[in-house]
């Protein structure tokens, strides 16, 4: 890691603001009843620091999985993995978790945490090496899209929770189950394409995460409602 000042300053500000803007913008949807900023302030570091668990047992799966899909795969996993424990951790049979819409905000939260440090250790290297703003979109796109995929995917793990917040234990456990599969499933869909393709296929993946981005919009709007929001 470079321990250039300059380098580290752009670096923290290229990872910090887009998943500042994002965690503005779905905040923004519980603004009726928002929850405790240093609920969420907790909830955003312990993503942060979720990647520092991530990373070695990335590197041992890496070591002992030859399949590159299966390797995508269980990176996927393991992340989307991380981040909902990171919440567990922190808000399991506590008050906080009041309202079908709070385990979206809250799992989101910290999936963004997650993705500032990715998106600050995976410009790094490019800008230590001088790289300029067009070489860092032409070779380096997959960025372009992390922040986005965190926020989705483990959305999607949240809308579950939500979805099942006024069930049985069991039908929870179910809506857990699928809300975890059908995340890992997109992130590495997504991860397994965006480093195989050509860059004029590019924008169909991004298009497809976007597709996706809306029907979690939809679903968020559904948690609203259940929430007694308007």
């Amino acid at each position: 890691m470079s321990s250039d000042p300059k380098i580290l300053g752009l670096a923290l500000l290229g990872g910090l603001i887009p998943s500042i803007f994002w965690l503005w913008f779905w905040l923004r949807e519980d603004k009726e009843d928002p929850e405790p900023k240093i609920i969420l302030t907790i909830s955003f570091i312990m993503g942060m620091i979720a990647v520092i668990f991530v990373l070695p047992i990335q590197e041992f799966l890496q070591t002992h999985i030859t399949s590159h899909l299966w390797q995508v795969i269980s990176f996927a996993s393991v992340e989307e993995i991380m981040k909902l424990l990171t919440i567990f951790v922190i808000l399991f049979n506590t008050r906080y978790i009041n309202k079908p819409i709070d385990w979206a905000i809250y799992i989101i939260t910290a999936a963004l945490g997650f993705a500032a440090i990715e998106n600050i250790l995976f410009l790094i290297k490019p800008l230590s090496l001088n790289q300029s703003i067009n070489g860092l979109i032409t070779s380096q796109l997959r960025f372009l899209g992390s922040t986005l995929l965190h926020t989705v995917s483990s959305g999607l793990i949240g809308i579950f929770l939500g979805l099942s917040f006024y069930l049985s234990k069991n039908y929870k456990k179910i809506y857990l189950f699928f809300g975890i599969i059908f995340a890992i499933a997109l992130h590495s869909t997504f991860n397994f394409f965006i480093m195989n393709i050509s860059g004029k296929e590019f924008l169909k993946v991004f298009a497809f995460l976007w597709v996706t981005t809306i029907i979690n919009l939809l679903l968020f709007e559904k948690l609203r409602r259940m929430s007694g929001e308007n």
